[in-house]
């Protein structure tokens, strides 16, 4: 099975100059991880003098400093070198899961003609990190997979057109489950779809260290001094956070940003941290990643939905085996704001519209291979 990987790059230099080398970034971000430029080459096995005199080059073709470096303390890195490390993370957040999209369409087309592999299981998913997970978990199982990252409103909206096999969306817990079963209901079909419970997740504020401007609502955010970063119209987070403002009597129109969106909830955090906004809406683990204090907000519940007759299928089959594995649901378990109970439970998607109390969650094991 082929596998075809994309990767962004950028490249930054002052007018009529050549381009710095794009393995400044990458050693800013080992200086940063290691707290010294000595450390950096230490445990990355490169050459201190080459390192030391890319710096300097640097340094020079921008007419600014990017470490300081004090006796007994390390290297820190100055505003200009975090700003570019900033800038390459926020690159990364926003395109990974576009071209990692696109890398899987190519993956489809030349491995038909390279080894064809019979049926895909071609999946549609709104970005989430348990979703990476199953990627990873079914590539390495050597399972043929096509993934697609869209919003939970068109994962939902493709299966029931058949342009899918599985549908990834998620489902905010509490008072506004009814809402969001209302709102999903139109591409539902009750008797003949079913949902896989994958995890339960925490959605909530992205904030600096500290949350220095206090924030903890919705309410806080419509506040003169305070810039926001949303997600677009038609994801499942932007559906979620628009159902708050209405519950907490909250006017968009006083956020400052409530029309700024980026596409995932990486490039959320990487926005946040940059400075280029004061808070955000998403889960924790970029948040985590990206050093910024979350506040939780609300819980929800992360699903793939699929034609119950497609279940005993081999590909699905295959995924529900992975996704009942202990390696799988302690991965899963390990993402901050995360929780794997239940993984892999089917329900009929008839019993879902029903509510709670109707539910009768199917974990019968899997067939295997």
């Amino acid at each position: 099975m082929l596998e075809v990987s994309i990767r962004p790059q950028w490249s930054i230099r002052r007018a009529g100059q050549p381009e710095l080398p794009v393995r400044l970034i990458q050693l800013l971000g080992e200086i940063h991880e290691h707290g010294s430029l000595l450390r950096a080459c230490e445990v990355n096995g490169g050459s201190y003098r080459h390192a030391w005199q890319l710096l300097r080059e640097a340094e020079a073709a921008l007419g600014q400093a990017l470490i300081r470096t004090e006796r007994g303390q390390g290297s820190k890195l100055t505003v200009l070198a975090e700003k570019l490390l900033w800038a390459d993370r926020r690159i990364a957040a926003r395109l990974s899961p576009l071209l990692h999209t696109l890398a899987s369409e190519l993956e489809v087309e030349l491995g038909r003609v390279v080894s064809p592999q019979g049926a895909m299981l071609r999946i549609h998913a709104s970005h989430g990190f348990a979703i990476e997970k199953l990627d990873e978990f079914l590539r390495a199982d050597q399972v043929p997979v096509e993934l697609k990252y869209c919003g939970s409103q068109e994962a939902v909206a493709s299966l029931t057109a058949g342009s899918c096999d599985v549908a990834g969306f998620h489902m905010p817990l509490g008072a506004f489950e009814s809402l969001a079963l209302a709102h999903y209901a139109r591409w539902f079909k009750p008797r003949e779809q079913a949902v896989v419970h994958v995890a339960t997740r925490k959605q909530g504020l992205m904030v600096a260290p500290g949350n220095p401007k206090k924030l903890y609502t919705p309410a806080d955010l419509m506040r003169p001094n305070v810039r926001f970063i949303n997600r677009q119209p038609a994801s499942g987070t932007r559906f979620l956070f628009d159902l708050m403002l209405q519950r907490d009597g909250v006017d968009a129109r006083r956020i400052d940003g409530y029309e700024r969106v980026e596409y995932t909830h990486a490039a959320v955090a990487a926005y946040v941290a940059s400075g280029m906004a004061d808070v955000g809406f998403g889960v924790e683990p970029p948040a985590r990643r990206f050093g910024l204090e979350f506040i939780p907000l609300e819980t929800e519940r992360y699903l793939l939905l699929c034609d119950a007759q497609a279940l005993p299928g081999p590909r699905l089959q295959q995924m529900l085996v992975l996704l009942r594995s202990e390696p799988f649901r302690a991965a899963v378990d390990q993402l901050p704001g995360y929780d794997a109970q239940g993984i892999g439970a089917v329900v009929e998607v008839e019993a879902l519209l029903k509510g709670p109390k109707s539910r009768r969650p199917s974990a019968a094991p899997a067939r295997r291979r």
